[in-house]
């Protein structure tokens, strides 16, 4: 006795066709998430210190500028100050505009600067008296 004879019209499936739909996207979304992952992961050590130390370096310019200059700070100021390229200042400057809802003023020469709002300082209580 002959076993049954397959069918030659109908095709063996295919593992990709047999494959869900759920499990194809699940592919893609951990394909996507490792990209992005590995992409943000592109500074060293050496580039987040290198960082983290300009970004002290345009605090404290910006600060001592505001108590020196009288709450005004043009970018050629603080990028001199906190020697830093133009562009780091640039955006740490308009963050700063506006984070305190600075005034941008032009002066009589033509030059941009922005009016910060002022510093009041606390008188500290005596302690000796």
């Amino acid at each position: 006795m002959l076993g049954p004879v397959p069918c030659p019209l109908s095709p063996a499936p295919s593992p990709l066709t047999s494959m869900p739909i759920i499990d194809l996207l699940l592919v893609i979304t951990l394909a996507v998430l490792a990209v992005v992952l590995l992409r943000g992961k592109t500074q060293n050590p050496q580039q987040q210190l290198e960082t983290a130390f300009k970004r002290q370096q345009l605090e404290d310019a910006f600060y001592e500028l505001l108590e020196e200059q009288g709450s005004c700070i043009s970018l050629i100021q603080l990028t001199a100050k906190a020697r830093v390229d133009v562009q780091q200042a640039r955006q740490y400057l308009e963050r700063q505009v506006q984070m305190f809802g600075a005034v941008p003023e032009v002066d009589a020469d033509g030059d941009t600067f922005y009016r910060f709002p002022k510093l009041h300082r606390r008188p500290r209580a005596d302690k000796s008296a």
